[in-house]
């Protein structure tokens, strides 16, 4: 009887472009997953992945940049968060991704986290873009999403890297992609903008600071071009919202993934090094998807070992 190969794709935010890298190996090497798990970005890579839209997506990912980023800020937290459920998520809604997950030929599930009670919520069925979005909904950035009678967010907050899924689902050999096992503290602010050891703050872009006089910049609402220059402006060395926001989910996933792992270990672990990119980087994404790439290509033996086993 031939194995059932299971994947589980992890969180990361931005660092999930690696993803595609990963996925593009894996074709490259003919192994295609017999069941695929997502948390986070990682189930919304799997999901595209699984319904052939993985070229639209690394090109909607390739010309995003960073006022891509900021379009899709919502500034209203009246919303539940900082972006825009519309922005990011409709723009996906097409034929192929209206379809419910438990018809897709490959199984397909992702993890979601119950706000109420703080229970892992596996999602094995309804709406792709649905079970996605619950899956990714960062708190602070995403608002939770109503699901039978809960609201949920973001699955990384109990299972960042969902290997026990892969296994209650039939799987026989696990591979599994870790984003954030190469992680530095609070890595946007190892960029200048700010740090305690009195180090100069960083100055704005030019590029940034002409492009907000533009009139691609006046698209953006008042609150956006705030945060914008927020974001990029000298300043005195303290960290801003979001890169407190952001350091602080790192600091969670890392030390969540490393338990989570130590107890359901894949048989094939994947863990490109991004330690130097940050989850809202989201501009990164050719240099994501090549360290995925390159990541997937070198642990080849290890895989093709565990994938052939008797």
């Amino acid at each position: 009887m031939a194995l059932k190969i299971g994947l589980a794709l992890g969180s990361g935010a931005a660092r999930g472009w690696a993803h595609i890298g990963v996925l593009r190996s894996l074709e490259a090497s003919g192994i295609r997953p017999d069941i695929v798990c997502g948390t986070s970005v990682g189930a919304l890579v799997g999901g595209a992945w699984l319904t052939g839209q993985l070229d639209a997506l690394q090109e909607w990912a390739s010309t995003m940049g960073l006022f891509g980023v900021l379009k899709l800020l919502d500034v209203t937290f009246s919303r539940g968060g900082l972006v825009s459920i519309t922005k990011a998520f409709e723009q996906f809604r097409n034929d192929r991704t209206d379809v419910l997950i438990e018809h897709l030929p490959t199984v397909f599930a992702t993890v979601a986290t119950d706000l109420a009670t703080g229970r892992e919520v596996w999602l094995r069925e309804g709406h792709l873009l649905d079970v996605v979005r619950a899956s990714a909904a960062m708190p602070g950035l995403f608002p939770a999403v109503p699901h039978d009678g809960q609201w949920l967010v973001d699955g990384a907050l109990v299972n960042p890297v969902p290997v026990s899924l892969c296994r209650a689902l039939g799987a026989d050999v696990v591979i599994a992609v870790n984003l954030n096992g190469d992680l530095a503290t609070l890595p946007r602010l190892a960029k200048g903008s700010g740090s305690p050891e009195g180090k100069p703050p960083a100055e704005k872009p030019p590029v940034l600071a002409a492009l907000l006089n533009t009139r691609i910049g006046s698209h953006l609402s008042d609150k956006t071009r705030f945060l914008a220059s927020q974001l990029t402006t000298a300043r005195e060395p303290v960290p801003n919202v979001l890169e407190i926001l952001a350091g602080s989910i790192d600091i969670m996933q890392d030390r969540i993934t490393r338990s989570r792992l130590a107890g359901e270990p894949p048989d094939v672990l994947i863990a490109p090094r991004l330690g130097h990119i940050g989850i809202l980087d989201f501009d990164r994404s050719e240099e994501l998807i090549e360290l995925g790439r390159t990541s997937t290509d070198a642990m080849g033996p290890a895989i093709t070992l565990a994938v052939r086993r008797a």
